[in-house]
């Protein structure tokens, strides 16, 4: 059963509202002005799926995978109709399909966050920034809208003053989509074996792990993002003024 949060299409499995999340400062993050998602791709013009994205009035479209991963699966309709940005922050390709069954993967997982953060800290600053500053309302998606856009909504979530119960929770609903994600690669690879038992899996653990880690080595995830990846004070005030209502 999908979470009010989750919008329905018929190709997409992922895709979901960021709105009504509790601030620190008493306010909540706007409904229908940021989205996550999956692959937007996966859209086609002919089917009712692109007309329900249309509807949401989406202007700012923000595509995290590598350029070789669009180029594979293609990147959203029309792009043109969107302020459209191909920002990879992820530079360590790895197969998740092929993740050793013995490794602990949330643990595994948590490690290849830790790579993102460090490696990508350009590529984010540019995502946070045009969610801050691009046309809205926006969404940012990966291809499973599960790792890459789940760093990138815990860091926004984080700079709006949202606590780590609920960024936690946010993380862990891709869990109700992993059914679909996973008969989605069977399909796409047929007779090739799945050898990871958590492919599609987004646990709470993974994330509190994520923000662990960025505890440990930067000293809380908000100094990551203000000395490490160089998030400036306009740019947080200008995210929470359009997000927080």
């Amino acid at each position: 059963m999908p979470s009010p949060r989750h919008l329905p299409f018929a190709r997409l499995h992922n895709f979901r509202d960021l709105g009504g999340y509790r601030s620190a400062d008493g306010r909540t993050t706007a409904w229908g002005v940021l989205y996550r998602a999956d692959s937007l791709g996966k859209l086609d013009p002919a089917d009712a799926d692109w007309d329900r994205f249309l509807g949401l009035g989406i202007r700012t479209v923000i595509d995290l995978r590598y350029p070789w991963e669009i180029e594979a699966k293609g990147r959203i309709p029309e792009a043109e109709r969107f302020t459209y940005a191909n920002v990879s922050i992820e530079h360590r390709p790895y197969d998740q399909a092929t993740i050793d069954p013995a490794l602990d993967p949330w643990r595994y997982l948590a490690d290849r966050f830790a790579e993102v953060a460090e490696d990508g800290v350009e590529e984010i600053r540019g995502a946070i920034e045009l969610i801050a500053d691009g046309p809205g309302p926006a969404v940012f998606h990966c291809t499973s809208g599960k790792d890459r856009t789940g760093l990138i909504a815990a860091l926004v979530l984080t700079l709006l003053g949202v606590d780590e119960e609920q960024i936690l929770a946010d993380f862990a609903l891709t869990e109700l989509a992993t059914a679909r994600l996973t008969a989605d690669w069977h399909a796409a690879n047929p007779g090739r074996p799945l050898l990871w038992p958590s492919y599609g899996r987004a646990p709470a653990t993974v994330m509190a792990l994520v923000l662990a880690d960025l505890t440990a080595r930067h000293g809380s995830p908000s100094a990551y993002l203000t000395d490490a990846v160089g998030v400036a004070p306009g740019t947080i005030g200008r995210l929470r003024e359009r997000l927080l209502v």
